[in-house]
């Protein structure tokens, strides 16, 4: 794995979050039609950037990903968890739950949801978060999933 820098997003970084988001999106080929078919889903929403909840994962001078999280109430929720499919599987994803669960630890909130397509329920698995439930998405079930922070270490 390559050394990773993750910082806050800030507004200059948009046009490559967007790309990010764009293609990671598209790497998938179960959700590839659906989003095709939709493509106000492959917008990209600045709003996070602009509000400072939005993190970036930097690996030899560039943006290889994004996490995006929402304190509501006393959970964090990860709402958003992108990886550039060029670096897919080099422990980006992980380096950016990591970041997001340290962030939320500091806002004080002892438990972080998130919810996830049927792809990516193996990464948070592996990550920490258990399985809740199934929940209604725009494209079909999700799985509705928690990290218990209070109790990590």
């Amino acid at each position: 794995m390559a050394d990773v820098l993750i910082r806050f997003a800030v507004p200059a970084d948009l046009g490559v979050l967007s790309d990010v988001f764009r293609r990671s999106s598209l790497s998938n080929e179960g959700d590839r039609v659906s989003l095709l078919a939709h493509p106000d889903a492959l917008a990209f929403s600045d709003r996070a950037v602009h509000e400072q909840r939005a993190r970036v994962a930097i690996a030899d001078g560039r943006i290889v990903g994004f996490a995006t999280t929402l304190i509501a109430g006393q959970v964090s929720v990860l709402e958003d968890l992108f990886v550039d499919p060029d670096w897919a599987r080099r422990g980006i994803g992980r380096e950016l739950v990591v970041d997001a669960v340290g962030t939320a630890r500091r806002q004080g909130a002892p438990r972080m949801e998130v919810t996830a397509n049927g792809h990516a329920l193996g990464f948070y698995e592996k990550a920490g978060f258990v399985l809740e439930g199934v929940v209604e998405t725009r494209f079909g079930p999700g799985s509705r999933m928690h990290l218990d922070i209070a109790a990590r270490a």
